[in-house]
């Protein structure tokens, strides 16, 4: 464990440190957001911040490349290369479409190759979320796997909408994924727990961590499409590097009544609230006949915004559903799932009951307002007979 925390903290070190000059950076050149009618900001924010992300994940890499305890990672090099190339790409592109918003199709076009490069470096979804059942062939392997990439890349780049939202929600999925995948290989091999998905997370953890008080409300500069999409990349990575290791020792991930396609099952519950942002974002603008991919003031975080949350609050609202569905998956690996459901289901109620506190205050208020108006009217109509 000390060997990863090493690598989370130095990839945190380096994102912290490197995001200021990244910022004045982006605003030498003039790279930064606009204010534009459906974004929260009140002034121009500099963008690039992924870049710094970006940089501390290469940091906390060369690390761990650099650690003997976690050569084992690095004995097979074909999948860390295909992660390094399919991440340069990401933000290349991320870098460009910060700086002149290039057009849509040309971002897609760029996902999908990361994607391929994923499945030609040996990472590819290879086990259905149904026991230990493989998932067809290799071209219908690696059809699904690109299909998970843009899919997982858009949605992260759709949440990206306040300060701090999509570092934090990917930094709580990125510890629970860490602390999942560690114990899970610690259960495989005792005294190696090298994996590549661990030091994914660990690495991704700490850049995350090191760029949030940089950019939590008030931001002093946002991550862009650069850091956007490069978190979603990591983060689908993952989760199909795990579902790879299923394959190949499925009796390894059967842990206390929990069915083998729990590692498929968990990436998903830890980039729920991005993927039901995207799904709900494609079924709104697909019904009023516009692009899914036309910008609009209607996602999840608009609507806490909209509903009467300050800033800040929205955002830790939005933490604290992400990081029970995150956890909470997680927990059922490690302790009984019945105190696991019980918790879950409490701390859902709360959740919810925080969520819909204002329009239950607003409901209250206007009951309250209808009881006196009735009132009057019955004490007017009392006075005239």
């Amino acid at each position: 464990m000390i060997y990863f925390l090493i690598v989370l903290t130095v990839s945190a070190a380096v994102s912290y440190a490197l995001t200021p000059p990244v910022r004045h950076l982006s605003l030498a050149l003039g790279i930064y957001t606009p204010i534009r009618t459906r974004d929260i900001h009140t002034e121009v924010k500099p963008r690039w911040g992924g870049l710094a992300i970006f940089v501390g994940l290469l940091s906390g890499l060369a690390v761990a490349a650099a650690t003997p305890y976690l050569q084992g990672i690095f004995d097979e090099l074909t999948p860390v290369v295909g992660v390094l190339l399919a991440m340069t790409l990401i933000v290349i592109t991320g870098l460009a479409d910060d700086a002149w918003d290039i057009h849509w199709a040309i971002k897609l076009l760029a996902q999908i190759g990361a994607g391929v490069i994923l499945v030609l470096h040996g990472i590819q979804l290879e086990v259905a979320p149904v026991g230990s059942i493989g998932v067809g062939g290799p071209a219908v392997q690696a059809t699904l796997t690109v299909f998970l990439v843009v899919l997982t890349i858009n949605a992260f780049n759709f949440i990206d909408g306040l300060d701090g939202l999509a570092a934090g929600v990917a930094a709580l999925g990125a510890a629970a994924f860490f602390l999942y995948t560690y114990l899970l290989t610690l259960s495989i091999e005792e005294f190696d727990p090298s994996n590549l998905v661990t030091l994914l997370m660990a690495a991704l953890l700490g850049a995350c961590l090191g760029f949030l008080p940089h950019n939590f409300h008030p931001s002093r500069i946002i991550m862009g499409d650069t850091g956007a999409m490069l978190l979603g990349l990591v983060m689908v990575t993952g989760a199909l590097s795990v579902t790879a290791s299923l394959e190949l020792n499925p009796e390894h991930f059967r842990f206390r009544n929990i069915p083998a396609y729990m590692p498929v099952l968990l990436p998903l519950a830890v980039m729920v609230l991005p993927l039901l942002d995207l799904f709900l974002a494609v079924v709104r603008r697909t019904m009023r006949g516009k692009s899914p991919f036309s910008p609009d003031r209607g996602h999840l975080h608009h609507k806490l915004l909209d509903s009467g949350y300050s800033h800040p609050q929205a955002v830790l609202l939005l933490y604290l559903w992400a990081g029970i569905v995150a956890f909470g998956s997680v927990s059922y690996n490690f302790l009984p799932w019945q105190w696991v459901t019980m918790g879950i289901a409490v701390a859902l109620t709360a959740a919810t009951v925080l969520t819909l506190g204002p329009w239950l205050r607003r409901r209250a208020r206007r009951a309250q307002r209808e009881a006196i108006r009735r009132a009057l009217q019955a004490r007017k109509r009392d006075s005239e007979t």
